[in-house]
Order: structure tokens, then C-alpha cells, then sequence
């Protein structure tokens, strides 16, 4: 029996992408968000990915007002680490979304490395008559006719006004070309390995989340970044979630869940926290290789990345 290997897990407690009215499991006010980040942190999760919402109706809110409370909770409570999201909605613009990144100075945050059709329409059968917002459907179909923008000179922006916080970044790529945009800027001496890179399969408008796709990506990274230059991680979006997850802990990759990600613990059951899937990922036996319960990772290139030296080191 192989050896247990130590995985970095991710949760991804919130996001923008589902809205209130698909589940009544998902984090929306700051306590329910600040309760959600530390239960995933004690399940094992040893990164927690932290959007903001308005908390009287759910919509995605990007204003540092908006993420005080959680984070200011969350610290006094956890040594987890923090990775705010520069992404915040697709409706958004860049300047908006780097507010808290830039106010807050996390160890990490997020950055998209290309724009995209970001399709959530595809949602809006399975709930229709059924929202109770007068937000959610239109949120959910402007994305039919609008992208989700991240042009060369707003990943600069993001990456100058974050590096100069010392924050590093989950780099978030959803195809190959942003492998290769990440290149363009590695090269440039833009952003410096060692690098944390999020390979994103299932979202509508980019790669696919069938097995050889969870391949090619991590091969042509691997070609383009060097694999000593990179701590691989993945996410699955909906029921690819734990699919995908374990494909990439096969193949000595890390992973990321949570609610922004997936609603579902399982077919057609709704998860009841994002705890819950963070265990799932790392008790399911179809897993190999994950360990708990701070799953710090082992990995040189990994530590500096995510700020994690002070607890591999301690």
C-alpha cells in the first residue's frame, strides 16, 4: 500500500456562481460565512477561498465593508490560510474586485488568467418559479450575452497592486491558452515561480472535466511552467466535483471543494456544509493519498506559495 502523501485542500466556502435560492446550505451572511471557512479548516482544509454576499438577499458583494466581519472572525478564530478572490462576479469590474485583496493584504488571493464566457444559464430550468430573489434569474442569464473579463492589463493591475502586499496567488486557469498566458508572464518576470496553480474543469465556456482533459492540462503545465516551478491543484465543477478530485490526488495533485464549486455531496443530495465535502474528499477511499487533518503540503515549491512555511516549519 502506498505511503500517504500530504495534499493542500481548498475550500472555496461561498463564490458567486450559485445563488441563494438553489440551497439553503449556502453561506450568505458574515457569521454563516466566518462559521462555514472555520468548520472547512478544522474537516482538514488547509486554504479557505472567501467571497462576500449581501446578506439580506445573497447577491455577490466585492466592498471591503462586506468582508471585515468574516475576516476579522475568522483570524481570531483559525490559523487557516486566507485567499480572498480578485475574481468576485463576472457583472464586475476589475477595479471592484481587487478591493479587498488590496485592503486586507491576505497570504493569498485569486487570479483569473483569461476572459471567458462564464455560462451559468445553464442553471435556470432546474430553478425556475423557484427563485426567491428578483436577482437571481437575470444575475444567471446575463451570462448568455455577457463574459467574464480578464484582459492582459487587468491581470497586471491585480498582480501590482497584490504584489505589492506581498500576496501571493491561487492562479486560477480554466483552459490551456491561460497555461499559456501564464507562461507569457512568467516569462516576463511579471509573477515568479513558485507558482499555485488551479486548474479549473467543468465551467461552461471552459475546459471540460473528462478525465483526458484533467490530463492535457496537467501536461502541457508541466511543459510550459517546468514541474519544479509548480503546486498543481484542481477543481470539479457540480458533480464533477469529487471525480476530478481524485484523479488529481492520483496523480500527486492537490484539490479544492466547497460550496462556490459544487452544491452536492452526492447524487442529487444537497451538501450541508462545506465541511462535509472537505471530509468526503478526505475519507472517501476512492481518494489515495489524502491525509489529515491539516493537510499541509510536503512539497519545497509548495510551501511558499500559500504562506505555509510557518506551519511546516514550525
Amino acid at each position: 500500500m502506498a505511503k500517504p502523501r500530504k495534499v493542500i485542500i481548498t475550500c472555496a466556502v461561498t463564490g458567486s456562481i450559485h445563488t441563494p435560492s438553489m440551497s439553503p446550505y449556502i453561506p450568505v451572511t458574515a457569521q454563516e460565512i466566518a462559521d462555514a471557512a472555520i468548520g472547512a479548516a478544522e474537516a482538514g482544509a488547509a486554504i479557505v477561498h472567501l467571497h462576500a454576499r449581501n446578506p439580506q438577499d445573497g447577491r455577490p458583494d466585492q466592498t471591503p465593508e462586506a468582508f471585515a466581519p468574516f475576516l476579522k472572525v475568522i483570524k481570531q478564530r483559525s490559523n487557516v490560510v486566507v485567499n480572498i478572490t480578485t475574481g468576485g462576479a463576472p457583472t464586475m469590474m476589475v477595479e471592484e474586485r481587487v478591493k479587498p485583496a488590496a485592503t486586507f493584504k491576505p497570504e493569498v488571493a485569486s487570479l483569473n488568467m483569461g476572459t471567458m464566457n462564464f455560462g451559468l444559464y445553464p442553471m435556470i430550468p432546474r430553478y425556475k418559479g423557484k427563485f426567491k430573489h428578483d436577482w437571481e434569474e437575470p444575475y444567471l442569464e446575463g451570462s448568455r450575452k455577457g463574459m467574464f473579463k480578464n484582459t492582459f492589463a487587468d491581470i497586471e493591475y491585480i498582480l501590482k497592486t497584490c504584489s505589492e502586499n506581498n500576496t501571493r496567488f491561487e492562479i486560477e486557469c480554466y483552459d490551456i491558452g491561460h497555461l499559456y498566458t501564464l507562461k507569457h508572464f512568467l516569462d516576463r518576470g511579471v509573477i515568479k515561480a513558485p507558482l499555485f496553480v488551479q486548474s479549473v474543469f467543468g465551467i461552461l465556456g471552459g475546459i471540460g472535466a473528462h478525465p483526458e482533459d484533467v490530463l492535457m492540462m496537467k501536461r502541457t503545465a508541466d511543459r510550459l511552467l517546468g514541474p519544479e516551478n509548480y503546486c498543481w491543484s484542481v477543481l470539479g465543477a457540480g458533480g464533477n466535483q469529487m471525480r476530478v478530485a481524485a484523479q488529481a490526488a492520483a496523480m500527486g495533485g492537490n484539490v479544492r471543494v466547497g460550496m462556490e464549486d459544487s452544491l452536492w455531496i452526492g447524487a442529487g443530495k444537497l451538501a450541508e456544509s462545506n465541511a462535509q465535502q472537505v471530509t468526503n474528499v478526505r475519507n472517501d477511499s476512492g481518494r489515495p493519498g489524502i491525509q489529515g487533518p491539516r493537510a499541509w503540503p510536503t512539497m519545497s515549491t509548495c510551501s511558499p506559495v500559500t504562506g505555509m512555511a510557518r506551519s511546516i516549519l514550525a
